[in-house]
This record gives C-alpha cells, structure tokens and sequence, in this order.
C-alpha cells in the first residue's frame, strides 16, 4: 500500500492513518462512512491530548481481566477496526485464544469476504462470520452475528462501535467492552467497560498488560472486576477533557 503522510509532519501519524482508512476503502474494506467516523474520533483524540491517560490504562486492565475471566469471550471486528490494527487484533485473539468476528453496520457479504482474507493474510485462524443467528429487536445489518460467537458469547469486545448494538448485546445479559474516544456517547454510556482512548493505541497496550495478568488467580481477577466502576471511568475522562480545554 503507499501511504502518502510525510514521516516531517508534526501529525505524521494522523495522517498515516488516514490514508491507511482511504486505502481501506479502495480495497473494498472499509466503507466510505468509516472515513468519517475515523474524523469524529479524531476530535475526541485532540480533546485528551492524543495519549493514553490513566482512566484508559484502568480501563484497558479491568477489560483484560473481564475477557481472561470470560467463559465465551468473543471480539467483533468491523472495517474500520480490520485495517487500523489487524495484527494487534489477531495476536490478542490468538493469546486469548478467542475467535475475531466479522461484524458489519454497512453489510455485504463481499466486504465481510475480504475483511476475512486480509485478517487471514495477517496470520487469523479463528475467523467467524454472521449466520442466521441475529439480536433481538435491532434492525440495523449489525444485529447479524454468528451463532458460534456472539450468540453464545458472554463477553464482546467491540473495539469500534455504535449504541444500539452495544444496548441490545447489554439487554441480551452480555458484558461489553467497547474503546471509544467519546466519553459522552451513548456506546461508551451503556458499555460495561468504556476504553476512552485510540484503538491504535489500545490495542498494543492490551497485548502488553496481557503478559502481566494472563497468570493472575481468579480471585485477583474478580478483584480487579468487582472494583472497577465504569461511571467513575467515563467521569474522569470528561473531567480531563475539561481541563485540557482550560
């Protein structure tokens, strides 16, 4: 791929990702409105000074717990998600040993085929599809999931997200771990763990914190669980967000 951001540029890695979604949707990846999700979650970066902040890293920890703990944890990956961080997401399935399901608002089974083979191409073995499986009283193409994965799955990491999907996996009594750089939206307001930061950096951050907890006892794990208080989480964000605007 030729990415066009200079490495001179003081926002090189804004920039770099920006191709990086515009490649996307050349390659029938990505959909043309991911480019403007990607803006909107570009503002919100500004807005916490484009580095994780200790809210994030207290969430990123009680997600990981959340998924080693989980019987039937499952990540949903959409366009978006596919190409800003595919090897990141394969190696976190790989370690949690979970699978990476194709999740899509803007749905074509000829998008979902070439999300699968360019996660495949970066080493994915445990791909799932959507079937005839849905969620109930949803009507965007999202409510379509796998009965492998998510319909059984009592965990969903959906590191790119909208509302309605992360209300109606909450309302179908699973826990959601959604990263989203809008404390204020309604997917980080009814998640059970909110991520306020970039994927781009979320991810890595994961797979680091991983090594440190994937041998923590089940107690510490509950622990770590039981005292983590999402409200608290997205409080502290907006709190940020206020002052860094002072």
């Amino acid at each position: 791929m030729k990415i066009h951001a200079s490495k001179s540029h003081p926002r090189y890695l804004s920039n770099y990702y920006r191709d990086l979604l515009v490649w996307g949707v050349h390659k029938g990846l990505t959909s043309p409105q991911g480019l403007i999700a990607q803006g909107r979650g570009e503002t919100f970066d500004y807005l916490i000074g484009e580095k994780t902040c200790l809210f994030a890293k207290k969430a990123t920890m009680a997600a990981l717990a959340v998924l080693i703990d989980a019987k039937h944890p499952v990540i949903s990956v959409n366009g978006n998600a596919a190409v800003l961080v595919p090897k990141d997401l394969v190696k976190l399935s790989q370690m949690l040993k979970i699978p990476l399901e194709i999740n899509l608002f803007h749905k074509s089974k000829q998008r979902e085929r070439k999300i699968a083979d360019y996660l495949r191409k970066n080493k994915a073995t445990n791909i799932l599809l959507a079937d005839n499986a849905g969620i109930p009283n949803l009507s965007s193409n999202r409510r379509f999931i796998s009965k492998h994965g998510q319909t059984i799955a009592d965990v969903v990491f959906v590191p790119l997200e909208d509302g309605d999907r992360t209300e109606h996996l909450i309302s179908m009594g699973k826990k959601v771990i959604a990263v989203d750089l809008n404390p204020l939206s309604r997917t980080a307001q009814k998640a059970t763990i909110t991520i306020v930061d970039n994927i781009v950096r979320t991810l890595p951050l994961m797979i680091k914190l991983y090594v440190r907890l994937k041998n923590t006892k089940k107690e510490k794990l509950e622990k770590i669980i039981r005292e983590y208080n999402n409200q608290t989480i997205l409080k502290e964000a907006i709190s940020h967000i206020n002052k860094y605007l002072k």
